[in-house]
């Protein structure tokens, strides 16, 4: 039981730090003029293929894949607006 209570602690811990990762970011992009968005989203998406690229062929869960492509998605939509 030990172990599965320091497992969902550290799940929590690693969502709470995600959130604040994902918060600073969407600060950040939202700040940047049009030109370096037009230039962060051509790197984005070759990131994120490759990303995409080492994940397909990694042994990982499906839960995994879908979270990457939706915060890829929202991701893309938060540097476009």
């Amino acid at each position: 039981m030990k172990n599965l209570q320091e497992a969902t602690e550290m799940i929590c811990d690693l969502k709470g730090s995600l959130v604040a990762i994902d918060a600073l970011l969407t600060a950040l992009v939202r700040q940047l003029p049009a030109q370096s968005r037009d230039e962060l989203m051509r790197a984005y998406e070759v990131h994120a293929e490759v990303a995409r690229t080492v994940l397909l062929h990694t042994p990982i869960s499906d839960f995994t894949v879908t979270a990457f492509e939706r915060d890829v998605s929202r991701m893309s939509s938060v540097i476009a607006a």
